[in-house]
Parts: C-alpha cells; structure tokens; sequence
C-alpha cells in the first residue's frame, strides 16, 4: 500500500530548511542562509538548463549525471570557487540524508548518486593580516566629527580590540556589555549558539561606552551596538563595506603598507590573534578567547605568528557568497523559487 503521506520533494525541503536545520540541529542563522542558496541555485538550474519548473521536481530526476552537471555550472557559469562549490555539496548531501531517512525510496537515487561525488580539493590560499602599524593607522582613518565616522572608528576598535568575527559584533547588544573599573567585559554570542566572555582594555572600553552615550542607548539593554543607516542592527555586508573603504584610504596614503589584494573583516580577527601570540599570550588562553572548539584551530594562528614576515596565512573559513549576488533577479517567471527559500 503506498503511504499517503508521502511529500514531495519541495515539502520535504520546506520543513529541512524551516524546522529540521533551526529547531533540530541548532544549525546557525548562516548556514541555513547558505544552505537556501544552494538549494536556490539548484532550482535555478534544473528550470535554465532542463526546462523543469521547481513546482515540478523529484527526487528522481536528480541522478548523478544531472547533479554533476549542476555542480560543473556553479563552478563555470556562476564563477563560484572550489570552496563554495563543495559548500553546496555539502547542502545537498545534508538535505538527502534528511530525505533518505523519511522516504528511502522515493530519495534513494538522490542521495547515491551525491555520495558518488566527490569534493574537489581547493588549493590554499592567502588571507591577509595587518601589522600592528597598519592596524594603527586604520584606526586612525575615521573621522570622529561625523556620526558614521564615529560609529566606524568604534567598530573598527572593538573588532581589533575583541577579535570578534563580523556577525558576532553585528549581534553584540548593549545588553552583552558590562563595564568595571579595568575595562569590560563582553558576551560574544559565537557559532553553534556558543557564548563566551571575554574582557577589553579599558581604552577599548572608554571609546565603547562613549559611542553609546553618544547614542543614548544606555538605557536600552536590547538596542544593538553598531546600526546602519537604514537598519537598527548593522548587517555583515554593512561592515565589509566599512572595511573595504578605510582599506582603500590606507592604501592610497600609504602605497608601501598594505600590499594585499583584499582585506576582509576577517582579516582583523586574524590580527588580533596574530599580534596576541607574539606578544606571549599563551594559545590556550587564545583558544578561549577567539570561542574555538579544538586546539588544533587555533594551532592555524601560532604557524602564522610565525610567518608574519611572509604575510601568509593557511586557508580559513569560506568566504561570504558575493558570486551569488543577484540571485533572485535571474529567477523567470516559469520558475517560481518557493518562499521559504527566500
């Protein structure tokens, strides 16, 4: 007898990515971001390259030749890397196994067919960090008279001052901040839903609780820190912009400084570690306050102390998903992309 409560492929993606990814796993606000835009992206091209209608597709159809061919077209046509390319891989391969386990038969074809793909090795690349003058003279850039130059010069303190990622300063609330006569200490809401404590200097924390003064927020424990200006909590790509901007002013007045292509935000917290380790702070003590899981993570920045001369650094988390900008606007009227993908 066949069960009549058998869902559909989109069905079944809708309560992976609503209920099963949040509520079951915990898996953070970003992975089920990324997640979507594989799973977008793959309704994208089975509508563009197939002629399939995602209101029209099975498991079934998503047979190995298929999906190699997807995984080939994120990398060509869509200019995706390597990294991001095994990312939505690993989307998938979650997502069938999920499938797997509530109807075997109906997404075994689905799952065998991706675990015959492999992931493809990507060659390691250079993150950049700043010595401490370029660091010095980054923080200097902002001009303080103007709102959003104030609120670029705490940011980019804070980041330095913390070696907080970008999306756990864009989170950080006035709540999360607690004042003492050495400085502050901070609640830092990290990956996995991980929260740790860490203390700043007390010039840190005096430029920190003069921008909130400024901003008289105070007294308004769940008012975010950092706000842009059309939104009351600062996105990432809010302080990437901050990033790319005072970075191309450094370059500029500094033409012998500077040397890499790109300095992301991620780049500070790499700083941050770099400079802590060569000035004697045990890696254990490190480990903690950057929120890694193992040791062997934060192994990645004692071998980069010690190569600052070089300016290498081993490959780290995958980027942010600028080659997938856009992504919505391509969508054809034939295709309409679920809302729970949005």
């Amino acid at each position: 007898m066949k069960n009549k409560n058998r869902q559909g492929l989109l069905e079944m993606l809708e309560s992976f990515v609503c209920t099963y990814l949040p509520d079951a796993i915990g898996a953070s606000p970003n992975t089920v971001t990324s997640y979507k835009t594989a799973y977008r992206l793959l309704l994208v091209f089975m509508y563009e390259k197939k002629g399939i209608p995602a209101d029209a597709l099975t498991f079934k159809m998503l047979d190995y030749a298929t999906l190699s061919e997807f995984l080939s077209w994120i990398e060509t046509e869509r200019r995706c890397s390597v990294s991001t390319k095994n990312q939505r891989l690993s989307a998938l391969l979650s997502f069938s196994e999920y499938a797997q386990n509530r109807d075997f038969d109906a997404a075994c074809v689905f799952r065998s067919s991706l675990v015959k793909l492999p992931m493809k090795k990507a060659s390691h690349k250079k993150r950049a960090v700043f010595t401490v003058e370029e660091v010095k003279i980054l923080l200097a850039l902002p001009n303080e008279r103007s709102k959003t130059g104030m609120r670029d010069k705490v940011l980019l303190c804070l980041m330095y001052a913390s070696g907080a990622r970008a999306q756990e300063i864009c989170d950080l609330t006035v709540r999360d901040i607690r004042s003492d006569e050495k400085g502050a200490v901070l609640n830092i809401k990290g990956k996995g839903g991980k929260t740790r404590r860490i203390r700043i200097s007390g010039t840190s924390a005096a430029i920190l609780n003069r921008y909130l003064e400024y901003r008289k927020i105070t007294g308004e424990p769940e008012r975010h820190v950092f706000s842009s200006q059309t939104n009351r909590q600062m996105s990432v790509s809010c302080v990437e912009a901050v990033f790319k901007k005072y970075v191309k002013m450094a370059k500029e007045s500094y033409p012998a400084l500077y040397p890499e292509d790109s300095y992301p935000p991620h780049s500070m917290r790499h700083s941050t570690a770099s400079h802590m380790l060569e000035a004697g702070v045990p890696i254990i003590v490190l480990k903690n306050f950057l929120g890694h899981s193992s040791l062997q993570t934060t192994q990645i920045y004692a071998e980069l102390s010690q190569n600052t001369m070089d300016r290498h650094l081993k490959e780290w988390n995958e980027k942010w998903f600028p080659e997938d900008a856009g992504l919505n606007r391509e969508h054809t009227l034939g295709n309409r992309i679920p809302e729970f993908l949005s």
